[in-house]
């Protein structure tokens, strides 16, 4: 007999704005404390220095966590000249200096360069596996991970501003893959001087924005009062207002309302016949087999394959009443 779950059946996205110093691990961690939810995961780790948005998906949420793995991001950085780390931001030791600062001009100059698909070398000290080992393991051991380049896509990198002489803040929009450390060490390095990330802010993910986030102060107090009733009242009155739709990261894959028959046999992994539906647009558009979302009572059902008229789930959502 499988063990039962501790905790509440929790399904959505908690926009969490993550504070420096927390893990991505840790956060979620908290999160999943915080609502009580049964099971808990994040889409797109940040590092301890870095804060901003980190979403966390809840439950049956986790389900689409994959459909964040390539989302678009915006960072907001501030680049330190003059000084090479071992981790290429502020916490790492100082391996070498540097007198040289470059100008406004300088910095505009090279600035096309990094943009479009480039080609970036990870940090060492980074979760990039090397025959088994994390590269962060290797380089605390004092070894020196030999790792490969690899193209990432740079949408947009613009110089907001100069503080001082010493730094220059900048807003990057990346794709999958991008380390914004490894981008100031090579623009350093572009501009004949050396460099590392002080600051580091995620300001989006995909659909998640700094217009709806939630910081660990706000989730702590809700806390604090959500100990003190009945847990699922907790939920309800206190942080369900927190808790987005599981099909907030879906917005852009076509969807297919059935009726309640349907969506039983859906559920149960059957395909069915689907040839007299509404659907929407993107539908109309397609071609052959593509991956559509299932709606019953605009509720989601599943993630599949349609083809011909035939839906054949692939990813099935086991939503209770609680969502």
């Amino acid at each position: 007999m499988a063990r039962r779950r501790k905790g509440l059946p929790i399904h959505g996205w908690v926009n969490f704005d993550k504070p420096e110093g927390m893990t991505s691990t840790a956060a979620v961690g908290k999160i999943r404390r915080l609502f009580n939810a049964q099971k808990a995961g994040h889409a797109g780790t940040l590092d301890p220095l870095a804060q901003g948005i980190l979403p966390i998906a809840l439950g049956e949420a986790t389900k689409t966590v994959p459909f964040m793995m390539d989302a678009t991001k915006t960072y907001h950085f501030t680049v330190r000249w003059g000084l090479a780390t071992t981790t290429d931001d502020r916490e790492g030791d100082v391996l070498e200096t540097s007198e040289h600062r470059p100008t406004d001009d300088d910095i505009e100059a090279v600035l096309g360069a990094f943009v479009g698909n480039i080609s970036q070398v990870p940090p060492a000290f980074s979760a990039i596996k090397i025959d088994g080992r994390r590269a962060y393991d290797m380089a605390r051991a004092g070894e020196a991970p030999e790792i490969s380049a690899r193209n990432v896509l740079i949408d947009r990198l613009t110089l907001v501003n100069r503080p001082d002489c010493d730094s220059a803040h900048f807003e990057v929009e990346c794709g999958k893959g991008t380390y914004v450390r490894s981008l100031a060490r090579d623009m350093a390095e572009k501009l004949g001087t050396l460099g590392h990330v002080s600051y580091l802010r995620r300001v989006r993910v995909g659909p998640f924005n700094e217009k709806n986030t939630i910081g660990l102060d706000i989730l702590d107090d809700l806390g604090h009062i959500a100990a003190e009733v009945d847990a699922l009242d907790a939920m309800n009155m206190q942080l369900r207002p927190h808790l987005l739709p599981l099909q907030t990261v879906l917005d852009d894959i076509p969807a297919l309302p059935v009726n309640e028959k349907e969506a039983r046999d859906i559920r149960m992994g059957r395909a069915v016949n689907i040839t007299a539906h509404v659907v929407d647009d993107k539908l109309s558009e397609s071609h052959g087999a593509e991956q559509v979302l299932v709606l019953s009572d605009n509720h989601p059902v599943a993630l599949g394959k349609l083809e011909e008229g035939r839906f054949q789930p692939v990813r099935v959502f086991n939503l209770s009443d609680i969502n």
